[in-house]
């Protein structure tokens, strides 16, 4: 019983020093919006990196991303293709609404409700929840993703994955037009 104890109280004390949200780059930035940073033909690299075990699973993807309507009731479309170091593939299709100035709502087809987009200070907000799926099952999990450009204009994407509300996890997404 003790030795359980003290697992776990050492397990909740690592998580207690994870972040909730990435932090704000260290470097220069330029301003980038939703549109701007997924409009068009665009590759990445990424990886997703467990903080308890320190376990990876690294994947490539490529991304179409295409506007329709008018300035304030735009719609972004953008096609993503993934393949995974342990052979998985998949195809995912964000369709973000624009709700307002910097503001947007996004779906897909393994989130649940609907993600929230925020523009402020030339940098990204998106929040949201996703049935994740891998080759050893599908699992609920919670992103919180800051997205910027780099000086030289390439878009990171840094997200902190929660599941059940506790931070376990972070991705890195690097993408470069195509």
């Amino acid at each position: 019983m003790k030795r359980r104890f003290l697992i776990l109280g050492g397990a909740s004390l690592a998580l207690a020093g994870c972040a909730s949200a990435p932090s704000d780059p260290s470097g220069p930035t330029r301003p980038v919006t939703l549109v701007s940073a997924f409009g068009g033909q665009r590759t990445g690299t990424g990886v997703f990196r467990i903080w308890l075990t320190g376990e990876e699973r690294r994947f490539t993807a490529r991304l179409a991303g295409r506007v329709t309507g008018k300035a304030g009731k735009r719609i972004l479309t953008v096609v993503e293709d993934f393949a995974y170091d342990d052979g998985q593939t998949d195809r995912l299709t964000w369709v973000f609404r624009e709700t307002g100035p910097g503001r947007w709502t996004g779906t897909r087809e393994d989130t649940v409700g609907a993600a929230v987009v925020t523009e402020e200070n030339g940098r990204i907000r998106l929040t949201y929840t996703a049935d994740f799926r891998s080759l050893s099952g599908v699992t609920r999990l919670g992103f919180a993703d800051l997205i910027y450009a780099r000086d030289d204009g390439v878009i990171i994407n840094d997200g902190i994955v929660s599941r059940a509300g506790i931070p376990v996890a972070a991705v890195r997404f690097v993408i470069r037009s195509a």
